[in-house]
């Protein structure tokens, strides 16, 4: 809408030059004529569009407006800052929908209207997908799988997904994460005993993406990546080489995300992503070739990948359309890069809240005690029965703990939507082509869902919630059919991953390394540029 707006003023611009060039000579016309086009351009980019449009025309006029002049908007405020932390202060400023700017008068909504998040992701999801650059840009690494799915397929693939991410079948996996869990608390007790220390500092988010990398590779598809005693595996290092945060990487990656081109320019970050790809694709490849075979003659594997598969088969044979070969490729790239990084973030942010907060990691670790005393028995810690009655999900604080954390911290921080049609959020018309933010780092810290406390950390909360809250108070994990399908997954894997390491450590803040928390920086994740350094101490 804004194009055609400015299509019209700027070929009205354009009628009054050629009316001037007709009633001058052709040596004037060809010395004047570079001049008219550099101020006709100029005055359409910064009269119109940055002034003339957003102020007057635009159909999001009546928007609160976040006050600065559109021409730059609040870019700078958005980059230099943490992601979603300015959007919380204007939500608090001007209320729960606000509109802003990105540079040339880009207009930019951020919802935090219960109302308005409920029709974005319950009653009307589908209007609203990832805008074709935000998908372009994550696509290389995490494929076309369900999370960047839109629209029917989208239905189509989360109903096939269904069956691997049930309850029973997260159950049925709770084996893989203790036996993961165990084998990280054990390689550091090895690495304490070969330093002769009981007390040891260990960078905890690398070990974390290893150990969740291990389980979502045993769990999800029956495939041993065994990163944690191998960290140098070509996946894991895969990985490492996408979210590296160094400054050319982190210009780069900025860029992208608006212009998808400069992926080709020959920079040593492209090249990276490049070999990244190479390997995630050819280990997806590996796994579906290998599931599909399995599902073909009626093997009883169960992670998640097999269950899936079997499924699919099932579909086929009976003639409905299951998923294809590539499409499954693209469900084990999206839980290879989704999957164990977010919850590797999430454990080494609760971690690092335990080690600022003694007390409640002194709590947290008696109910843990309290629940499952066999992991504090070395004669007991890895007795197959013990392990097998082990439920992280009957801990009620430990549950409180890992739900504020995720509050507090969310390890994905924002997602982006793009309007296909006309709709109404709140008391707004919101036209098509609208970019709507939806910042969990914004709304799962307003008071005005979470009262007077909501910048504290603490786990009682959720035993009292105010009357303000709302389940869209809490969006780490988005709602409704777009709403994280491994959350029950993830949640179950980071109680567990606790729990062994509880049993064993203490933890303290590594008071010789810079706040992890100011050194927040948003690659898909919320991670801390340096990783989480902690003073671990044995039991």
């Amino acid at each position: 809408m804004a194009f055609q707006f400015g299509l019209v003023h700027l070929i009205g611009i354009e009628t009054v030059a050629a009316f001037l060039i007709s009633k001058t000579t052709p040596y004037v016309l060809t010395s004047l004529l570079p001049w008219i086009y550099l101020a006709t351009v100029p005055t359409y980019l910064v009269l119109y569009g940055s002034y003339i449009y957003p102020f007057y025309i635009s159909e999001l006029r009546h928007v609160p407006t976040v006050p600065g002049f559109p021409l730059w908007g609040q870019f700078f405020d958005i980059i230099l800052q943490e992601c979603g932390v300015p959007q919380r202060k204007w939500h608090q400023e001007h209320g729960p929908i606000i509109r802003y700017f990105f540079p040339f008068g880009a207009e930019r909504l951020s919802i935090a209207d219960d109302k308005a998040i409920h029709q974005m992701t319950v009653k009307n999801p589908y209007n609203y997908p990832k805008p074709v650059r935000a998908k372009l840009w994550m696509v290389r690494i995490l494929g076309d799988g369900v999370l960047l799915a839109e629209g029917s397929e989208h239905v189509h693939q989360r109903k096939a997904l269904a069956p691997g991410f049930s309850i029973s079948s997260i159950r049925a996996l709770s084996p893989v994460f203790w036996s993961k869990a165990l084998l990280l608390s054990r390689l550091w007790q090895e690495e304490m005993a070969e330093s002769r220390m009981s007390t040891k500092c260990f960078e905890v988010l690398e070990w974390l993406n290893r150990t969740t990398l291990d389980i979502i590779g045993q769990a999800g598809f029956g495939t041993d990546i065994n990163s944690l005693e191998n960290p140098d595996t070509p996946i894991r290092e895969a990985y490492r080489l996408v979210f590296a945060f160094d400054i050319g990487s982190r210009i780069l990656h900025g860029l992208q995300a608006f212009i998808p081109s400069t992926k080709y320019l020959p920079a040593k970050m492209n090249r990276d992503m490049e070999a990244a790809r190479t390997i995630i694709v050819d280990k997806a490849t590996t796994i579906i070739t290998e599931k599909e075979g399995q599902a073909a003659a009626h093997t009883n594997h169960k992670d998640i990948i097999a269950l899936i598969s079997k499924d699919n088969l099932k579909m086929k044979e009976a003639g409905e359309e299951g998923l294809s070969f590539e499409t499954m490729r693209d469900q084990v790239m999206t839980f290879l890069g989704a999957g164990h990084d977010t919850t590797a973030t999430g454990v080494a942010w609760t971690l690092h809240l335990l080690s600022t907060h003694p007390e409640i990691q002194t709590r947290l670790r008696e109910e843990v005690r309290t629940h499952m005393p066999f992991l504090f028995d070395a004669s007991k810690r890895y007795d197959p029965v013990e392990l097998a009655n082990a439920d992280a999900d009957q801990l009620p604080y430990l549950d409180s703990v890992c739900r504020e954390s995720l509050r507090y911290i969310p390890p994905i921080p924002m997602t982006v939507r793009q309007s296909l049609a006309d709709d109404v959020l709140g008391d707004y018309r919101v036209p098509a082509g609208t970019v709507i933010y939806v910042l969990a780092n914004a709304i799962n810290r307003l008071p005005m869902y979470w009262g007077p406390t909501a910048d504290v950390f603490d786990p009682d909360r959720w035993d009292h919630l105010p009357e303000t809250y709302t389940t869209n108070a809490f969006m780490t994990f988005l709602q409704g059919p777009r709403g994280c399908v491994g959350r029950k997954f993830a949640e179950t894997e980071m109680k567990v991953i606790l729990c062994c390491l509880l049993s064993l450590y203490t933890f303290e803040r590594d008071l010789s390394v810079q706040d992890p928390e100011s050194l927040k920086m948003w690659r898909l994740v919320l991670r801390p540029r340096d990783g989480v350094s902690l003073k671990v101490q044995s039991l």
